[in-house]
């Protein structure tokens, strides 16, 4: 689905559910990771996130979408368009949205293995484990201030 078709939709829903047209603007944010879509106040457009279209199908998406058309018409009307308002409870139990989005699955790729650097002093054979790279020119052992050097990377 492109921006343009999540446009369209968007304006269908609202026609169709809010009696009231769509004025502004639709469109997918990649950046969007911890909820399915916001409103934003001052432009009055909504932000989609696509991995709920990818991941949990058009249903939840359409659940998204009218959360979210939710947000506008209430601001847009001046009335209480926060999710603890009456109004927006209200609003959403009449148009059948969620009041939450369902949660991704989780995506066990995007976790990175963790290295471990191991460092060891040349003179007491000091053994210290870093994560980050530590500047062995500048940093000495903590024991006996012998010189360190990195003796091997591990991936956990």
């Amino acid at each position: 689905m492109t921006d343009h078709e999540l446009q369209k939709l968007v304006e269908e829903l609202s026609q169709t559910h809010f009696n009231i047209p769509f004025m502004h603007k639709a469109s997918f944010n990649l950046r969007l990771r911890t909820t399915g879509g916001r409103y934003l106040l001052n432009s009055h457009n909504i932000e989609i996130n696509r991995k709920y279209l990818d991941q949990l199908g058009m249903e939840e998406l359409i659940g998204i979408i009218k959360h979210e058309l939710c947000h506008y018409h209430l601001h847009i009307n001046k009335k209480g368009y926060q999710h603890k308002d009456a109004d927006f409870k209200n609003l959403l139990r009449k148009v059948g949205g969620p009041r939450y989005c369902s949660s991704l699955p989780k995506d066990n790729n995007q976790a990175k293995p963790k290295r471990t650097l191991v460092y060891r002093c040349q003179s007491c054979n000091q053994i210290y484990l870093r994560r980050k790279i530590v500047n062995t020119k500048k940093y000495v052992c903590g024991k006996c201030r012998g010189k360190l050097t990195l003796e091997e990377t591990r991936n956990n």
